[in-house]
């Protein structure tokens, strides 16, 4: 999550650091603003953006910091190599055990850390292709992964799925068991792994070329045509579609999000909704969507363009508006340590008042006034924020690798 080991031959790209503070602040939204059908108008619309995207866009930023691990234009190898596989495994180690323990908690947020751990674990054996090879491997992901994960999640069913849980300890725990990690979880890695993917075909490009910012600019929006597009137009030539939307929405609607633990089945919020799906039309038309969290192709190639998008705007924006790289030094700097930042909010959002979350618009603007704030003043004295600093201190053991 952070932005991974920073040789001063690197340094840190400005640009990577602003799109992830829009991505925390986009998460912070999430979980503690007003629905975005209550608020409506042009606020409305700006929340509506940020439902299930700026998870995504976490996601592709995390395959990206990945890279700056081992290597972000070259592979490491020899020595240098094997380190910095050992350093991504522990650091994946120790988001699976902080994303765990946050989970555990009950918060009622729905943790990405130990689904992060999960993705850096099977991205390990892909560090060293180039970036096209990258790029197809993440296509043929977004296509396959989907209907993969819907045959295997109708293959095991609802009492399979809880048998395994019986016996995973980390589910037993209150944690997300292998099986939600991979399969159906609410970030599995089954259908994610196409965003870390992508964000690291994306960290092999010279991002500061021209030609490849000129090339990604008409990528992203291009992505987003033939993903939300695509998936708005079945809606209209087969109505059974909406009928389905409309249950979900229906579910999601009336459940409470402080009882929310994971989305996995034999989880309450998984059985309601999963009956009201099941009563709508056939359940295989969901696959043609592209609503947040739906996991369906459409989806993952609509909010890929949104990610891409975001990160080239971010990228030009910073490096050719000095005034406005000034400007937005504050942002940056809750980029930098977006860990620590987004540790901090879970914690926040477990000490709000009942009922306050989600009613109001003071806690995302207390959420986003803090961030800044630390982020500001701490960067003027450290480099790292501080769980960004402990897990690179972590990170360290690496250097036993022989």
């Amino acid at each position: 999550m952070d932005g991974g080991e920073q040789p001063s031959s690197v340094g840190r790209l400005v640009g990577v650091d602003l799109a992830r503070a829009l991505a925390v602040f986009g998460m912070f939204a999430v979980h503690v603003a007003p629905p975005a059908e209550d608020v409506g108008g042009f606020a409305g619309r700006l929340l509506e953006l940020t439902e299930g995207r700026s998870s995504i866009l976490f996601a592709t930023l995390a395959g990206f910091s990945l890279m700056l691990i081992a290597g972000r234009r070259e592979p490491k190898t020899g020595l240098a190599g094997r380190r910095a596989r050992a350093r991504i495994v522990i650091r994946a180690l120790v988001l699976l055990v902080l994303g765990t323990v946050l989970t555990m908690l009950k918060t009622g947020i729905l943790v990405i850390l130990a689904f992060y751990g999960v993705y850096f674990l099977l991205a390990l054996p892909l560090i060293r292709l180039r970036a096209r090879t990258l790029a197809i491997i993440a296509a043929v992901l977004a296509v396959v992964g989907p209907q993969a994960a819907f045959g295997l999640k109708w293959l095991l069913g609802e009492s399979t799925a809880k048998s395994i849980d019986a016996y995973d300890p980390i589910a037993r725990l209150g944690g997300d068991g292998l099986l939600g990690l991979l399969l159906d979880g609410y970030y599995p890695a089954i259908t994610w792994m196409p965003f870390v993917i992508a964000g690291m075909a994306l960290a092999r490009l010279d991002l500061a070329a021209g030609v490849v910012q000129r090339r990604l600019a008409a990528l992203g929006p291009a992505l987003m045509a033939l993903g939300y597009g695509t998936a708005w137009l079945t809606a209209r030539l087969y109505p059974p579609i909406q009928a389905d939307r409309a249950a979900l929405k229906e579910a999601f609607a009336n459940l409470d999000p402080n009882s929310i633990e994971s989305l996995r089945p034999g989880s309450p919020a998984f059985d309601y909704i999963n009956s009201k799906v099941t009563d709508s039309a056939n359940m295989v038309v969901s696959l043609l969507g592209a609503e947040p969290h739906s996991g369906t192709t459409f989806e993952i190639i609509g909010g890929l363009g949104v990610a891409i998008t975001v990160l080239v705007c971010a990228t030009v924006a910073m490096a050719r508006l000095t005034w406005l790289r000034r400007l937005a030094s504050p942002l940056i700097a809750v980029g930098t340590m977006s860990l620590t930042l987004y540790v901090a909010h879970v914690a926040a959002y477990a000490m709000l008042p009942d009922g306050t979350a989600g009613t109001t618009f003071v806690p995302l603007l207390g959420f986003i006034a803090g961030s800044i704030l630390f982020a500001t003043v701490w960067s003027r004295f450290f480099r790292r924020g501080p769980l960004e600093y402990l897990l690179n201190s972590t990170t360290r053991l690496a250097k036993f690798v022989r």
